[in-house]
């Protein structure tokens, strides 16, 4: 049996966690409360940490029964990833996507959180802290935007365009040397292509029609199972670039979310084929 998943309430308790632990800081931080966890650019703050925990909290009382699994627990438990894949529910966690523009001041950051039930991602949340809006989804029921008085408006990704016309986001951070060689040289053939160093914010853009395309490798759960569903229940087209479907399971790869399928097949030809 399905649990019933109260995408309301997860969404308030988002907006409350950025309200309490997570606006009061930007821009507010000391060198103390900046730590490098990885490298220069992947960081953990205070305010992620404070608000994983509130998160945690919330997600207690609303759904007692559910694995947490955040980004900053799974840091310091690397078997939560583990647990994940065997859990008949979960709730995925970042508590702060773009943590290196929140630490640097930069207004572009996201609150993300993911329901797995039994290997399939059920239901979505991206929160902007700055718009004080929730763009959500469940699965089989269309993705909206929901807005701080409650109301709720229909997502729709944009429809196909060729390449030479298109906006594609593509995070190339973590491609593989051989594999970043052979695609940088091919970003030529989109019209726009950026970074925005936070996919919450990538993905929110393609859900509601800014963009044809984003493309991802490290496929680590918290930063694309809520916007996978997202783009998919407001009409567009995920998978790996090898064809297969993208799942709580996957952690490595090569992720393409696209505005359709069409667009998926284009911007994979265009810039993965032969690679």
């Amino acid at each position: 049996m399905t649990p019933t998943i109260d995408v309301a309430r997860l969404a308030d308790l988002l907006r409350e966690a950025a309200r309490r632990e997570i606006l009061p800081r930007f821009r507010n931080l000391s060198e103390a409360d900046i730590r490098e966890k990885t490298s220069a650019t992947d960081l953990v703050t205070e305010a992620d940490e404070a608000a994983e925990r509130f998160i945690a909290r919330g997600c207690r009382e609303i759904m007692p029964d559910a694995l947490f699994v955040g980004e900053e627990s799974v840091a310091a438990d690397p078997s939560l990833l583990h647990a994940l894949d065997a859990a008949d529910l979960a709730v995925v966690v970042d508590p702060v996507d773009g943590t290196a523009n929140f630490a640097a001041g930069v207004p572009l950051f996201a609150v993300m959180m993911s329901v797995v039930v039994r290997g399939e991602t059920a239901a979505g949340l991206i929160y902007d802290p700055l718009g004080d809006d929730c763009m959500l989804a469940e699965r089989g029921g269309g993705a909206r935007r929901r807005l701080p008085s409650g109301e709720e408006t229909t997502l729709r990704v944009a429809p196909p365009l060729p390449l030479s016309a298109a906006v594609g986001c593509v995070s190339y951070t973590y491609f593989p040397g051989v594999l970043k060689r052979a695609v940088l040289p091919r970003l030529e053939r989109v019209k726009v292509t950026g970074n925005y160093r936070c996919a919450g914010h990538e993905y929110r853009l393609l859900a509601s029609g800014g963009a044809q395309f984003c493309v991802y490798s490290k496929l680590m759960p918290w930063d694309h199972l809520a916007g996978a569903l997202i783009t998919e229940e407001a009409g567009g087209h995920v998978g790996k670039i090898d064809g297969s479907a993208y799942t709580p399971r996957d952690r490595e790869g090569t992720l393409i979310a696209a505005a359709s399928e069409e667009s998926w097949h284009a911007a994979r030809e265009a810039l993965f084929s032969d690679a």
